[in-house]
């Protein structure tokens, strides 16, 4: 069994894959942020081609495991969201709203019933 078997074979080894795949896809997602909206000139092309890199590592981490994505979906998209507010505040300075408390809260729970409802 490789090491990426046994890592996604533990629950916790598995979330790590998904939040680290989570990061990358919201990462590389405001790096064209940057690009379409912060950026002009030489910043603009280097943001886009940083945003086309780290995505293409989004795709490898979350497609290089042979797991059943479809049960662990609901994982992801609550780790994808929490990653998303955690850049959105680290990178451009956004505090969330209410409204995206509130949202973030019915993502979490549709999330917990997706991935542990039997």
């Amino acid at each position: 069994m490789s090491f990426l078997d046994r890592l996604i074979a533990n629950p916790l080894g598995a979330i790590a894959v998904l939040a680290l795949a989570a990061l990358l896809e919201a990462w590389g997602d405001s790096f064209f942020h940057s690009g379409f909206y912060r950026a002009s000139g030489i910043a603009r092309v280097f943001a886009l081609l940083g945003g086309a890199v780290v995505l293409a590592a989004y795709g490898a981490v979350v497609n290089i495991p042979r797991w059943d994505f479809g049960r662990l979906i609901g994982a992801y998209v609550v780790l994808f969201f929490l990653m998303a507010q955690l850049i959105a505040r680290l990178r451009f300075g956004q505090s969330p709203s209410p409204a995206i408390y509130a949202g973030g809260a019915l993502i979490t729970a549709g999330g917990l019933v997706i991935a542990f409802w039997k």
